[in-house]
This record gives C-alpha cells, structure tokens and sequence, in this order.
C-alpha cells in the first residue's frame, strides 16, 4: 500500500476534516453544505487553519464527503460500542472524531492501527485525555466487529 497521493500530510487533512464535520455538527448542516461553503467562501476557508494554510486537498475532501454520505451507518455502529452513550449526548468533538475515524477503518485504505491512533490523538488535543482513551475503547470495538 502506497502513500496517499490527494494529500502533503494525511493528519493535517484529518484535522480539517474534523473542523469541517464539527462546524456541520454545530451548525446542523451536513457536511456537504458545510464543505461547499467553505469552498466558496475564502474568508471561511481561511479560518480553518491557524498558519494561513487554507486548502482544502483531496484527503480532506474524501473523508468529509464520505462521512456525509455514510452518517446512517457510521452512527448506527457508533451507537452499538458506545456503552452507556447516546451519540446525541456526546461530546461533539467525541462524536465528530468517531464519526471521522469509522469512516476511515469502514472505507478508507488506511490501516486500522493508524485510523484508531490518528483519531485518538485528535481526541487527546481537542477534547480530554479521557476522551482519548474513550474513543480508543469505541474504536477497537468497531475495528473487530469490521474484521469478524
């Protein structure tokens, strides 16, 4: 399995994605409205990146669209390991990262280990620590039902 060629640096395309999947979380509105808008919008486009880095490449893309396009499903999986959570009351920096990271370990090319590891870490510097070890829990739990 070759490196990824629709993105320069996958975890900054998945930080995108994540920042793109919470503003439609928030906003109520999918991810592909939010992702057209951002599109459009330079001024929108630029807020997503503190460095002034503002492109929204292929990666980014792919995942927001496909957790767009998934989110039944995704949710649904989600619920079955989420012990003792409904997603609705969920953090929604928790949901968003579990959302992101089952797409990946459902429909991407990415390793399992990396998916998991990748969406761990978001948690960790974007939540808690305890929703880092939260959402490994979740993940593990997904990543075997998908591998049974």
């Amino acid at each position: 399995m070759g490196r990824r060629t629709d993105t320069k640096d996958p975890r900054r395309s998945r930080e995108r994605a994540l920042k793109i999947l919470f503003q439609a979380d928030v906003r109520g509105a999918t991810p592909q409205e939010t992702l057209q808008h951002l599109v459009d919008d330079d001024r929108a486009r630029i807020m997503l990146d503190d460095d002034g880095d503002d492109e929204v490449d292929g990666f980014t893309r792919a995942l927001v669209l496909g957790v767009g396009e998934h989110l039944e499903e995704i949710d649904r999986l989600i619920a079955t390991y989420a012990r003792r959570w409904q997603i609705s009351r969920m953090p929604v920096v928790d949901r968003t990262v579990l959302r992101l990271a089952t797409y990946e370990l459902l429909y991407e090319v990415t390793p399992a280990p990396v998916a998991i590891d990748e969406a761990v870490e978001l948690a960790k510097a974007m939540s808690t620590d305890d929703s880092g070890r939260y959402v490994n829990g979740v993940l593990e739990s997904i990543r075997k039902d998908v591998t049974a």
